[in-house]
Formats: C-alpha cells, sequence, structure tokens
C-alpha cells in the first residue's frame, strides 16, 4: 500500500534514531524499501539488524557503485519504484508519530476531488540542530518558502518542495519512469511533473525534525539573515550555474511529458529553456513575460543580476 523509499549512506551516526521513528508511526502500514550507496561506515550492519529483528518490514538493496549524491541515490528509487503511495526518507531526520497519517489523509482528501490525477502532497519541518534542539519550528518561515506558489511558471526557477516530506500516488509514479539528463534536485524533479501533469498540495503542518548537522547535501538556509543575501550576490556564477541548469532541467520536462502538457505549458518551457542561449536583455523581458519573478525583493535583485 505504502512505501517509503530510504536512500542512505555513511549514515550511522543518525540512522538508528530515524529507523525508529518510522517504527514508532502511527501509521503503520508500510514497508520500508532502502537503497545504500555502498556506504563504508556501519550503516548496511545497522540496516540487516533491523531487517532481522522487523521481519517484512524491510527491504533493502545495496547499488554496485556509489551514484555520487543522495539526488542520484533518490532518482533511482523514484525510477524504479511502483506502490499505491511512496514516500521519500533522508537517513539523519526524525519523522513526528504521525506524520504518515496526517499526510495521507491529506492525500485521500486530493484524491477524492481528483481522481485519478497524479497527485503530490507535502508539508513543513522543524529545522533542528544535530541534538535535536529546535532552531526555527518552521522551515517554510526561515527560508521564507510560499507553498501556495505552485503553478508551473512559479516553480521552474524555485524549489518548493522538501523531499523528505513528500508524498505522492501512484498516478504520478507511473508517470516516473525516464531519468532527466539534468536535475537540480530529485525533489525539485518531483514538483515539476506533479505540477506540470498533476496537482501538488501542501499541509501547514510541520511533520518531521530536519536535523542540521553539517553534512546535509541540501541545509535550511535562514534567508532572512544579511549574511544570506549578501553571500547570494557575491557568489554570481555559482547562482548563475544553478539557474542555467534549472533552464535545462526545464528542457528535460518538456522533451519527456510533451505529450501530455498544454500548449501554454510548452510556450513556458520552451522559452524558460532556451534563456541561456539568449542575451541578457532578452533573458529579463522572458522572465517577466512568463511571471517568473521570486517571492522576495533579494531573491528578485540576484535573479536579475545574474540571469
Amino acid at each position: 500500500m505504502l512505501t517509503i523509499m530510504l536512500a542512505t549512506y555513511n549514515g550511522e551516526k543518525y540512522l538508528p534514531a530515524q529507523l525508529d521513528s518510522l517504527l514508532a508511526q502511527t501509521f503503520t502500514a508500510f514497508t520500508i524499501l532502502v537503497q545504500d550507496d555502498v556506504s563504508t561506515d556501519s550503516t548496511w550492519d545497522i540496516l540487516e539488524d533491523y531487517n532481522a529483528r522487523f521481519p517484512g518490514k524491510f527491504h533493502l538493496t545495496r547499488r554496485g557503485t556509489n551514484s555520487g549524491n543522495a539526488k542520484n541515490n533518490f532518482l533511482d528509487l523514484i525510477t524504479t519504484t511502483r506502490d499505491n503511495y511512496l514516500m521519500l526518507c533522508d537517513q539523519d531526520d526524525i519523522w513526528l508519530p504521525n506524520k504518515i497519517e496526517i499526510t495521507m489523509a491529506k492525500m485521500k482528501a486530493m484524491e477524492k476531488v481528483y481522481p485519478g490525477l497524479p497527485l503530490l502532497v507535502h508539508t513543513d519541518l522543524q529545522v533542528v540542530d544535530q541534538n535535536l534542539k529546535i532552531i526555527n519550528p518552521s522551515f517554510k518561515s526561515l527560508t521564507k518558502r510560499d507553498y501556495t506558489r505552485m503553478e508551473l511558471h512559479q516553480v521552474l526557477n524555485i524549489n518548493n518542495v522538501s523531499g523528505c516530506t513528500v508524498m505522492y500516488n501512484s498516478a504520478l509514479a507511473k508517470l516516473l519512469v525516464d531519468k532527466p539528463k539534468h536535475c537540480v534536485m530529485h525533489d525539485w524533479w518531483l514538483q515539476l511533473v506533479a505540477t506540470a501533469c498533476g496537482k501538488a498540495d501542501h499541509i501547514n503542518e510541520a511533520t518531521l525534525l530536519y536535523r542540521q548537522h553539517g553534512k546535509n547535501e541540501c541545509g535550511a538556509k535562514d534567508v532572512r539573515k544579511l549574511s544570506y543575501k549578501l553571500n547570494r550576490l557575491f557568489k554570481g556564477r555559482e547562482l548563475r550555474a544553478t539557474l542555467y541548469e534549472t533552464c535545462r532541467q526545464a528542457g528535460c520536462l518538456l522533451e519527456i511529458y510533451n505529450k501530455r502538457l498544454t500548449a501554454t505549458q510548452k510556450h513556458i518551457l520552451q522559452s524558460y529553456s532556451a534563456i541561456p542561449s539568449m542575451g541578457k536583455t532578452k533573458r529579463i523581458i522572458t522572465i517577466a513575460k512568463l511571471r517568473m519573478f521570486m517571492p522576495n525583493l533579494s531573491r528578485n535583485i540576484a535573479l536579475l543580476l545574474f540571469i
């Protein structure tokens, strides 16, 4: 009924606590599919121990070679795993006991409104330090995310979805067959496919403790701080490279899902994916015509400077 996809790599320090939080969920009708990315610490031993103690709850797989990062490991899982419902799980967080129950209730409500449609649900997170002390009770607030901005033109250059909070249904899973050649992050790709081909919605409630410990591949940045804003302005080359990768990501979306897209969606994707080949003035005009401005001033300044 529900498969939780857990990507692991050298996660021995925090993995047991995460596994315990999964096993303590109020909703229990799920299995945990783990794909280990050739860990060199005791991660695999920990997984085998839990598998032995909870028979039938886990399905363990191990890659032959390291994928390079969590994004690639998750993309492998996303493009090959099918079930009625699927969730993504990081190895170092803590799921609150009713995380699945709350998310499943939202998903079921959406399915009544949009029967048969590809659907995705995501939630807020509590940001905590490595010892689980709360840094901020809302990732959404800390990073100034606007979860209501989920139209295609609004999510091409900003990701509103945190993968570790996601649940999606079988209709969306069936579309996730082709691995994109260009993908900024796996959760961003999920958001794009759901937005383009179905519906994505959110829950304004934190369902997990998002642990910050210095080794996160993607951490929670306080975008309200002046230091963050200045840092973005002084990293123009890096920001431009990321923006252009979102353009190439849009091109992949157009290529893979062309037959499912509306004429308006195709125009948006064609225009945005062509931005790297345009002159500066035309790039800005294209952004304006597509109404792709960011939700706050500092990000818009950075966008106009470095697009």
